[in-house]
């Protein structure tokens, strides 16, 4: 258990037996003002009016029964009644100490203690067309709660639902056909933004072409051996430039990871046919469709959830039911995410509820949409280039190492140009990752070159200077940073804040994977250097002496370690200068 956890239990604990009752919450979190303690329980005001008892008197008694636990004597300097029942909670320093200490031999935090298999969706970019800005949040704000999960150490199943099957595929192919054999198919494609429209184009303007566009898709459907090696080369070229994308910002999704919508194809017909057994498909327009009494339009009519049109064709809502079935009856997941943007929250609602219905998700298994809004530039508007097009991925990525470049070689002008490119290279992804990462992902966000790129405030920027700044302190005096340097009992009120935020580390990461919240790490981060920044003004660590002097660089090692490791959980590289 983490240190509020601990808290949370003995105090719940002496809440049982001061009130008779049991199952007690004291509701023990982080004081949000330092001289009102380091926690605070608030759980006995409300279970005090609910038993009809004065809440100073059944916070007193709960006191006096945390003071007879022997975990009281360790973990608490002193417990103090507040207002009409607050308990702020004054945590030892000697405690402090020896808990970090104790880091220097083990993880920031122990594995999961109840690992779960999780199964994760995330980026899924269709591959008729580039990756553009649009792909960004789903992708790194999936990638950070998937290595939120790894580290825990739970099971992680990563899928990357790929858009490769569809009606634009057979326009794609139908282009292909018309290019000249002796072509080089990587050249013509490596440009697929342009190759597609250039095929929209023939399709809008020829009927003959949109007619030949329509019989591949039923060819290909079919399984036509010469459609689909067309369409094997076209997916396997586009999923060399979606790799390349994620090999440069970061993402740990792989070729392995891929399993796209055609793979689900052979699964719709029977899972249509079982629909129809368990007697929950209507036919409504000569579509198969089911209807939940949940779900009604603002006429009170209810919504249908279509899995299979008039003409035969199926939907993303019949892909979605085949890969819930797939992933909680094959691949055993208690835990399904999904990173897709806000506005298909009404989808998952409608597939979520007809898979319990038919029994493909078990009631133990969670599905979730975690859902994220939408990029907007300064205009308030969704971020796009001057002309109005839609920003390629790779041209955003480029641009920000470009700035990053610039900002280097203007912040630090001795670092050569290979070195200032190096720097430029880790910051421009960071910053780009980070901007995102810092927002909850529910909300819109104003993309901003300037705060992104930004030494200040809660930027990327800022918190790699800071983590370099503090191996710098071991590099000049000629330490080595990797040396054990025992931490004993915070002294100054700048040390034991310091102390307490690294412990508060493993809290973080524990929320961090209950709400997929990514910005809760990013905060978590940036209030750390910002106490690390106000302890080592305060308390000077090369000048101190002894075990005082051991313990501030024991106190820098930790800080640096902490900031390292939560970086790398959101996908951000370290630099050791900047």
């Amino acid at each position: 258990m983490n240190l509020k956890q601990t808290l949370d239990a003995a105090l719940s604990t002496a809440l049982d037996r001061a009130s008779g009752e049991s199952g007690c919450q004291a509701l023990v979190a982080p004081a949000k003002n330092p001289q009102f303690g380091d926690y605070q329980a608030n759980g006995v005001m409300a279970l005090a009016k609910r038993l009809g008892r004065n809440p100073r008197e059944l916070g007193a008694a709960v006191v006096a029964q945390f003071e007879r636990d022997p975990l009281a004597a360790r973990l608490a300097d002193k417990l103090e009644l507040a207002g009409p029942g607050f308990i702020n909670i004054f945590l030892k320093a000697e405690f402090l100490g020896a808990e970090l200490d104790a880091l220097h031999e083990q993880r920031l935090m122990p594995p999961s203690a109840a690992p779960q298999t999780i199964v994760i969706d995330y980026s899924s970019p269709n591959l008729a067309k580039e990756m553009h800005v649009g792909h960004l949040r789903g992708t790194i704000i999936g990638d950070a709660i998937a290595r939120t999960f790894d580290y825990l150490g739970h099971h992680l199943i990563r899928q990357n639902h790929f858009g490769d099957w569809g009606t634009q595929f057979g326009m794609l192919i139908a282009y292909m056909e018309e290019l000249p054999r002796s072509g080089d198919l990587h050249t013509e494609l490596s440009d697929l933004e342009s190759f597609y429209r250039a095929a929209k184009q023939r399709f809008d303007a020829d009927p003959a072409f949109a007619t030949l566009a329509r019989a591949n898709v039923v060819k290909l459907q079919a399984g036509d051996p010469e459609c689909l090696a067309l369409w094997r080369r076209f997916i396997a070229i586009s999923i060399e430039h979606c790799q390349a994308l994620y090999d440069k910002l970061g993402i740990t999704l792989g070729p392995e990871h891929i399993v796209p919508e055609s793979f689900y194809n052979e699964r719709l017909e029977p899972l249509v046919a079982d629909l129809k057994t368990q007697g929950l498909l209507s036919e409504s327009d000569g579509a198969e469709c089911v209807f939940l009494d949940e779900f009604k339009n603002k006429n009170g009519e209810p919504l249908p959830v279509i899995v299979q049109k008039s003409d035969g064709g199926y939907l993303y809502a019949t892909t979605d039911l085949a890969a819930i079935r797939y992933r909680c009856q094959e691949l055993h997941a208690e835990r399904v995410l999904y990173l897709v943007d806000a506005r298909q929250s009404l989808h998952f609602q409608q597939v979520f509820a007809v898979a319990r219905k038919a029994g493909y998700a078990p009631p133990e298994c969670q599905l979730e949409h975690l859902s994220y809004g939408t990029m907007m530039g300064k205009d308030g508007k969704p971020f796009k280039t001057r002309s109005g097009d839609t920003i390629k991925l790779v041209d955003l990525c480029g641009e920000s190492i470009e700035r990053a470049h610039a900002l280097v070689r203007e912040k630090n002008p001795q670092l050569g140009d290979a070195e200032q490119r190096q720097v430029a290279a880790t910051v421009g992804i960071a910053a780009v990752k980070y901007a995102d990462l810092s927002k909850n992902r529910n909300s819109d966000y104003i993309f901003d070159w300037d705060t992104m790129l930004s030494f200040e405030g809660n930027t990327a920027p800022y918190l790699l200077y800071a983590y370099a700044r503090i191996r710098s302190i071991f590099r000049r005096a000629g330490l080595d940073p990797d040396a054990r340097y025992p931490i004993s009992a915070p002294a100054q009120a700048e040390e034991k804040t310091l102390a307490l935020k690294l412990l508060q580390f493993s809290e973080t990461i524990e929320t961090l994977a209950q709400d997929c919240l990514p910005n809760q790490l990013c905060l978590y981060l940036y209030e750390l250097a910002g106490h690390f920044m106000k302890f080592y003004e305060a308390c000077p660590v090369l000048k101190a002496e002894g075990k005082e002097r051991d313990s501030r660089l024991g106190l820098c090692q930790l800080s640096a370690r902490t900031l390292r490791q939560g970086l790398a959980l959101l996908g951000i590289d370290t630099l050791e200068q900047m």
